[in-house]
């Protein structure tokens, strides 16, 4: 192939993959939605709707080993593909979960969609890294992971105006008799079948397209790994520091990730006394743009600063939002969480770059751990929601984010050290006197 032709394809391919990025921003963003709508629907705590999240994020948990040992035995292109399928599946699975409601079944069909992102995401993470001169490998991550943040912008708006009917009003619900208080549940529960089976044939016309689609070879990996078993891999993989920090780190952000969107529009209700629609539209306009400009803002960042210096700075940032989110009062605290969300942007893809960062032949076992670490999503979650039971306020659950956001930044200090470090080491891997 030319030049010319190869520069195409690559595009192409690049601009593919990062309408996966979209799509799995845009299903993950209607979480929020979801939470206060089955909350209501099946009447549930905090910790209880949090549920939603564990059943998401622990399937990354489960998935991510397993996808990375598909793309070594299949390759990245068939990988995604079973990916995508497994999402459609899922996606499928709300009209019955809907029809029996049972919320038992929409945390099932959850999970089959979160084990289907699990193995877009380790394939299309490392693959959009390499796909290209490994130099730009954070910038070109950014920039995909920034229609991700246009997701979580338009995520919360349309899916508001589509799942968050407005429904009978609490008083007059409770009042009435118990079979007609759930068969009204029941029916406003159903509002998600539209959406979720919108989003499976999207879904499924894409996974089409990736069928036909000539993906360019990889420099630095093979399409067809040598045959290593897999608990070798695992355990080169889990030798590299970088990997190991970023996976740690990965956890935490994650869980301040989903701790911040999730129960935004609780919080905004409860913190700033606005309805459930207009908290969708805080989030959606707010947050969400906020998320999508911090990754472009970002991505140009990068080319004065180090990706790993930037990161602190933002840790930082977002570690002092969220002590203001807990103690402030009314729209200042609402304005404080918009703000996290810009300066968290960065982070996902930028820990997964610095970990990845010359993994070489571990590339595909890294990436597999770095996915599986985004079980924070279902872990801190639950920790928000019982700080928050327990004292009465969602503002006080985020003293969970504000953890997190300071093991990040320890993250990006010694990440930032790093090329120091290698560069005080000797061939013979002795410390050089300088």
């Amino acid at each position: 192939m030319s030049e010319a032709g190869s520069r195409q394809s690559q595009t192409f391919a690049f601009a593919m993959i990062t309408s996966l990025f979209f799509m799995w921003g845009f299903v993950h963003n209607l979480d929020p939605i979801l939470i206060p709508h089955l909350r209501r629907s099946f009447e549930l705590s905090v910790l209880q709707s949090a549920l939603v999240d564990s059943a998401v994020f622990i399937a990354y948990f489960v998935m991510a080993l397993p996808a990375g040992m598909l793309i070594r035995r299949i390759g990245y292109k068939w990988a995604m593909i079973f990916g995508l399928m497994l999402f459609a599946l899922g996606a499928l699975l709300f009209i019955p979960a809907a029809d029996t409601h049972r919320y038992a079944f929409f945390l099932g069909a959850l999970f089959i969609i979160a084990c289907g992102l699990a193995v877009l995401e380790t394939a299309a993470n490392p693959y959009i890294s390499m796909l290209g001169q490994p130099e730009r490998a954070v910038q070109r991550l950014n920039l995909a992971q920034s229609f991700n943040g246009l997701a979580a912008t338009l995520a919360p708006i349309v899916g508001a105006r589509l799942i968050l009917v407005e429904g009978v009003p609490d008083a007059q619900l409770q009042s009435m008799p118990e079979g007609l208080r759930q068969a009204t549940l029941a029916a406003e529960a159903a509002s998600v079948k539209g959406p979720y089976l919108a989003i499976a044939l999207v879904i499924i016309v894409i996974a089409v397209i990736f069928y036909f689609l000539k993906m360019p070879a990889l420099g630095g990996t093979s399409e067809a790994a040598p045959a290593v078993p897999a608990g070798t891999a695992l355990a080169q993989a889990l030798r590299k520091p970088s990997i190991r920090r970023a996976a740690i780190a990965q956890f935490f952000y994650v869980g301040a990730q989903v701790c911040v969107f999730s129960f935004f529009i609780l919080f905004a209700s409860q913190a700033a006394g606005v309805s459930r629609v207009a908290a969708a539209d805080y989030l959606g306009w707010g947050c969400g743009l906020a998320f999508v400009c911090g990754r472009f803002a970002g991505t140009w960042l990068m080319k004065y600063f180090s990706s790993a210096r930037l990161l602190f700075a933002y840790a930082l940032a977002c570690a002092g939002l969220s002590i203001v989110a807990m103690f402030a009062s009314g729209l200042p605290s609402v304005a404080a969480v918009i703000g996290i969300a810009f300066f968290m942007s960065i982070m996902f893809p930028t820990i997964f770059a610095l970990g990845i960062r010359d993994a070489g032949a571990d590339t595909e076992m890294g990436s597999s751990l770095i996915i599986m670490s985004i079980v924070g999503g279902a872990v801190l979650p639950l920790l928000f929601g019982w700080v928050s039971d327990a004292s009465g306020s969602l503002q006080y659950g985020y003293a969970a984010p504000l953890l997190c956001f300071l093991v990040i930044a320890w993250f990006a200090r010694t990440a930032a050290r790093e090329p120091q470090r290698q560069a005080a080491i000797s061939p013979d891997g002795a410390l050089q006197h300088v």
